[in-house]
């Protein structure tokens, strides 16, 4: 059937929808890219590791920033809990032009965000909670030093 490879389906977004397809042709859908009310499905995602190096990455919406992360291999988000916002190795600084535009960090963010390594009170972000949307086209997100 599907291969699982190491804790993920896949190793990015294409090849898991393709997975899916394998699986389960009738619950996978496709946009049609021919058509002319298409939306944007993707945005962009700028991810900059702690050493400077950036990786700019388009992110499929309703994806979490954690996600394309993972599903890019882009070091630096560990993702131990999977996105159960149980941990928090999938710690962030959001680029401060970007921190008004994001939703409220929620009561269960900010406890987690207490064992982050060295977490900012502004820009500190888990990237499992920040669900991917138009909205979020052009997100800058710098990873710490290391995770904890």
């Amino acid at each position: 059937m599907l291969a699982r490879r190491g804790r993920r389906w896949g190793t990015n977004w294409t090849e898991r929808r393709a997975l899916q397809a394998l699986a389960n042709p009738l619950q996978v859908s496709y946009v049609d890219d021919n058509r002319a009310d298409k939306g944007r499905i993707m945005a962009k995602i700028t991810y900059v590791e702690h050493g400077g190096k950036e990786h700019v990455v388009d992110v499929a919406n309703g994806l979490t920033v954690m996600e394309g992360a993972r599903d890019n291999g882009i070091p630096g988000i560990e993702a131990d809990c999977g996105g159960a916002c149980a941990c928090s190795t999938c710690h962030v600084y959001v680029d401060a032009a970007w921190v008004g535009k994001l939703p409220k960090k929620d009561s269960m963010e900010e406890d987690m965000l207490d064992f982050a390594w060295q977490p900012d009170p502004v820009r500190s972000r888990l990237t499992c909670q920040l669900k991917v949307s138009d909205a979020l086209d052009g997100l800058r997100v710098q990873m710490p030093e290391k995770q904890i």
